[in-house]
């Protein structure tokens, strides 16, 4: 229910938060219970982690958001695919950096994002091993501490660094490309970052790195949340070439659907 003179995305942040959450606990329950590595069909790892996050994730959603399209990245690999989309439609990525997950490090999230005719414009990345989380909506991003019980403990505003200096470049732990190398040697003097996950998004939308160059293969869902924080934030993403960087891609010709081209994401 949404109260008089309250912004029509902030129930949908709230519930993105809260789900987040109910996904958080599933992973740290898995993580601290013990679990086995299998691969998908791409190769790419899974665990019983993702599927748990994954269903508290869905059953929110299907209470809450009944009309509405959910694209799941774990539904996706199983052939569970929306018929349509419409102009408005969920993106979750249930535990990602699950590399780092099974390597023991804490840099893997939850992310869930609301998608608007290609835009992310409401987006949730949670970091469960750290309470850490960041959320949006448009024109507002913000960084917050949730405690074990549910409450949070700090929520504060961020923003992008504005002064147009490149200090700080971040970049994958785990997927490293020459292509990458490449763009970051033009910046010689800069500092390289190495995170997982879409935590990459939220360094640039807290003021802690500059540039995000992502030379390498991603999936709409691995992206859509931070990049719906950054842009809150007052940065952007774009495809190499300085087009638009859109969500919703279907029938591509020369990829499968909901596949990334390879971007840039910026503080301005």
């Amino acid at each position: 229910m949404v109260a008089p003179g309250m912004d029509v995305n902030e129930p949908v942040r709230a519930l993105f938060e809260r789900l987040a959450n109910d996904a958080g606990r599933e992973i740290i329950a898995v993580r601290k219970s013990g679990f086995s590595v299998d691969n998908k069909s791409d190769g790419s790892p899974v665990t019983i982690a993702d599927t748990r996050a994954e269903a508290a994730i869905l059953k929110g959603l299907e209470i809450e958001l009944p009309d509405m399209a959910f694209v799941c990245e774990e539904q996706i690999s199983t052939g569970t695919v929306p018929p349509e989309l419409g102009t408005c439609f969920i993106l979750v990525d249930p535990l990602d950096g699950t590399r780092e997950f099974t390597s023991g490090r804490d840099e893997f999230t939850v992310n869930i994002a609301l998608i608007r005719d290609g835009v992310p414009e409401i987006g949730v990345v949670y970091a469960p091993a750290t309470g850490i989380g960041y959320s949006a909506r448009p024109g507002l991003a913000e960084r917050y501490h949730q405690l074990p019980d549910g409450t949070v403990a700090d929520r504060r505003r961020i923003d992008v660094n504005k002064d147009g200096i490149v200090r700080r470049i971040v970049a994958s732990r785990s997927h490293r490309t020459a292509e990458t190398d490449a763009f970051i040697a033009k910046y010689p003097d800069a500092q390289i970052v190495s995170v997982g996950s879409s935590l990459k998004f939220c360094l640039l939308a807290e003021g802690k790195a500059d540039l995000y160059p992502r030379f390498g293969r991603t999936m709409e869902w691995d992206t859509a949340a931070g990049d719906a924080v950054l842009r809150a934030a007052g940065g952007k993403t774009r495809l190499v070439d300085g087009g638009e960087f859109t969500y919703g891609k279907r029938n591509q010709p020369d990829d499968c659907d909901f596949a990334n081209s390879w971007f840039i994401s910026s503080v301005g």
